[in-house]
């Protein structure tokens, strides 16, 4: 194994040290506890939005800390949920008054942990909400979840449901914004290599040199079956194929787009499904009015790709363009 870290108990640490250094003007640290804060937090009046999760898929979930997007941000050790102190804290951090919402990814640890902090919360008196992000259409019931698994359409939810707190919705509103996106948002992946965790040393599966795994979750579960790699155009249009019948997406649909590299995969190669991507949305004319192409939720090292579909509507629309800022998403 050859990783840039020092000892593996200490990576989260030293990482989010490393982050809140070259960031002190967005984000700070809470020490010892692992959650990265918004710099100006808590902003008075205003809903705070706390997520979080194991570490490893940055810049999900600190990077997105920030103007317009989350509030805090907790990091589990890699591949771990955080724990309920550490949530009931990052909620402390944020409350305005307003309420706070949470945005958790479907997975039990998560929502296990995120449902115990928000029952220590309200018997402090700080009113909370929780939503529950489930876009892969992949899989249902995998090694860590009861029905589908959040991964990359989260970022949208972090987004939209930021840029409508950073307008001044009531927590209402925001769970309200944030539960139509988890409605409307659908994604899939592959894997060409795995990971490996720094705790464990080995890769977290074995793929043969010539193959890859479709429906692949972002901590290494089984996607939903193994094959021979194909040409890019082959593999995303099987991608694509499925994410547009969940939905399902139809003619005159508008949508978002986002081409999510999981931590090893050049952008040539990202650009390259998103063209065969943009081509299939044409042919079925579904009107896209943004895409992003890049690292937004990767699993360590791991080469691979996902692809997520956003259906937007008015309201969806105005609050992706909405400005924010922070770390890891950038727009103006």
């Amino acid at each position: 194994m050859k990783k840039l870290i020092n000892l593996p108990e200490q990576v989260v640490e030293d990482m989010l040290e490393g982050m809140v250094a070259a960031y002190p003007e967005y984000i700070r640290l809470v020490p010892e506890l692992n959650i990265v804060v918004r710099k100006d937090a808590p902003m008075k009046g205003q809903v705070g939005l706390v997520s979080g999760g194991g570490s490893g898929h940055e810049p999900t979930h600190g990077g997105f800390v920030g103007k317009g997007m989350l509030t805090a941000a907790c990091a589990g050790d890699v591949f771990t949920s955080p724990t309920p102190d550490q949530i009931l804290a990052a909620i402390k951090e944020v409350d305005g008054g307003a309420g706070v919402l949470l945005v958790v990814k479907n997975y039990t640890g998560d929502i296990m942990n995120f449902e115990m902090a928000a029952e220590l919360a309200e018997a402090e008196g700080i009113e909370t909400a929780s939503v529950v992000v489930n876009d892969d259409v992949a899989v249902e019931d995998s090694l860590y979840t009861q029905g589908r698994r959040g991964i990359a359409g989260t970022v949208f939810v972090h987004k939209i449901a930021g840029a409508k707190a950073q307008a001044g919705g009531t927590l209402d509103e925001v769970k309200e914004v944030a539960e139509k996106v988890i409605a409307n948002v659908r994604s899939m992946g592959m894997a060409l290599t795995p990971c490996i965790v720094p705790a464990a040393g080995k890769p977290t599966f074995t793929l043969a040199e010539d193959e890859i795994e479709i429906g692949m979750g972002i901590h290494g579960e089984p996607g939903t079956h193994r094959e021979k790699i194909r040409t890019a155009d082959e593999i995303t249009e099987h991608l694509t194929k499925k994410v547009l019948e969940d939905l399902p997406f139809a003619e005159g649909d508008e949508v978002a787009v986002m081409i999510n590299g999981l931590g090893a995969t050049p952008l040539m190669e990202l650009f390259v499904i998103n063209k065969k991507v943009a081509k299939m949305l044409g042919e079925r004319k579904i009107s896209v009015v943004r895409t992003y192409v890049g690292e937004y939720m990767t699993s360590l090292e791991m080469a691979g790709a996902s692809v997520t579909l956003l259906k937007l509507d008015q309201e969806l629309k105005e609050l992706l363009a909405a400005p924010a800022d922070t770390p890891g998403f950038k727009q103006f």
